[in-house]
């Protein structure tokens, strides 16, 4: 999942789909089949490999509901579009479970392409609490939460370590050390995922939220783009590329493009999923030993993150629903969460697993990353979210680039959103 994901890395997409489920939870009369047997869970590339040998073990103590595993592009964009293709079709749909990204829970319900699940069958309470929201449209739980994830800053602990420097906890002190320590070490400052596709859409939400602002408000039917905030957010990432302590190539980076140049010694400060930390520490790394983590920056002191990952939502032309309960009631299990995290190096949604102090060792990041969740915020939930992701890269991009004014773009971002509101 880039998801591992979503917009991000850290994102890791699968896709489940559960065919006649009603709110009950009994199947109804539309279901293709049986309440159990064989299913096709979809996901977008597993980057890890984790996820085969996930459903092996259920596949041998299910033989009668066995899982066909079916990888999408690598790309959020490029499995956003197959997903939907697929799932505007007929009830002839190739899946059957849908591991969707965070952000496409709103537009995928209100479409129709997924039914809604009955809370009491899973354990929610036991999850971490932000992501629950993630998976909840109009009042109604349309998914379960299975990967979480949240941007973190990556640093060359070494590197700052050696100038007596703090780790930045503000956009000041990030853009001071990356203008002036960077260039000692022969390094370029900082850099995100700030290529125009999701990523870029991510980047830019946590921008605007670490000064205080939003994009949309009320499930997607109300603008709030246009203020002081999110010229502050966008001004902040335009001024980077501007002075050059986001160098230019990192207009090119998606979330591997980035890690990659981190881990092999080309930047200071890296805004990414936890899963480069995971690859930066690794034996044979470059800078593994090197590194550190910490919240993102805001104007003030610690930032936003957005809230990534991916949640397991029942398809509306699931064959069997009750199998595909079962199934999303495995992979959100305690012990198979674990094997999320220790086989998949995917943030899990169970609350229990960021205080365990086994886990903790192996993953130092861990309670930093706990908290970074707890305090991140969903993308903008809108009905239309895809349409929205792509004005928010184009115009972002456009401010980056230097095309546009901060305060021109987010005058045009309002405009655009406005009129995505109304065609809808």
């Amino acid at each position: 999942m880039r998801w591992i994901h979503a917009a991000g890395r850290g994102l890791l997409v699968a896709v489940v789909v559960l065919t006649g489920y009603v709110a009950s939870g009994v199947p109804s009369d539309g279901a293709r089949g049986g309440g159990r047997g064989p299913l096709t869970l979809a996901t977008a590339g597993d980057l890890t490999g984790y996820l085969g040998p996930l459903l092996d073990g259920w596949n041998r103590a299910h033989p009668g509901e066995r899982v066909t595993l079916v990888e999408l592009p690598d790309s959020a964009d490029e499995t956003h579009a197959q997903m939907a293709t697929d799932l505007r079709g007929d009830d002839r749909s190739r899946f059957d479970v849908l591991n969707i990204d965070v952000a496409w829970t709103s537009e995928f319900a209100a479409a129709g392409w997924i039914s809604p699940l009955p809370a009491g069958r899973f354990p929610l309470d036991g999850f971490l609490p932000p992501v629950v929201d993630t998976a909840t449209y109009d009042g109604r739980l349309y998914a379960v939460p299975y990967v979480t994830n949240a941007g973190l800053l990556l640093y060359r602990k070494d590197l700052l370590d050696k100038e007596g420097a703090a780790p930045p906890r503000t956009w000041a002190e990030l853009e001071e050390q990356a203008r002036s320590i960077a260039p000692k070490y022969g390094l370029d400052g900082y850099a995100g995922q700030f290529l125009p596709y999701e990523g870029l859409t991510v980047n830019a939400a946590e921008a605007v939220y670490s000064a205080g602002g939003s994009i949309l408000g009320d499930e997607g039917e109300r603008v709030t783009v246009n203020s002081a905030a999110a010229r502050e957010g966008i001004g902040f990432l335009a001024r980077g590329v501007r002075d050059g302590w986001i160098p230019e190539k990192a207009l090119t980076y998606k979330e591997e493009e980035s890690k990659k140049a981190f881990q092999d010694g080309r930047l200071l400060f890296l805004r990414n999923w936890p899963y480069a930390y995971v690859g930066a520490s690794a034996k044979g790394s470059p800078v593994a030993g090197k590194i550190g983590a910490v919240p993102l920056p805001g104007p003030d002191g610690p930032g936003a993150s957005v809230l990534g990952g991916s949640n397991l939502a029942v398809s509306s032309h699931a064959r069997h629903p009750d199998s595909a309960a079962r199934l999303i009631a495995y992979l959100t299990s305690e012990r198979t969460q674990r094997q999320v995290l220790t086989k998949g190096a995917l943030p899990p949604v169970r609350a229990a697993l960021y205080e365990d102090p086994e886990l903790i060792r192996r993953f130092p990041y861990l309670p930093t990353l706990r908290a970074s969740v707890l305090a991140a915020a969903p993308r903008p939930k809108s009905p239309r979210y895809d349409q929205v992701s792509l004005a928010v890269q184009a115009v972002v991009h456009d401010a980056m680039t230097g095309h546009q004014t901060p305060e021109a773009a987010v005058r045009r971002l309002a405009r655009e959103l406005a009129d995505i509101s109304r065609r809808g």
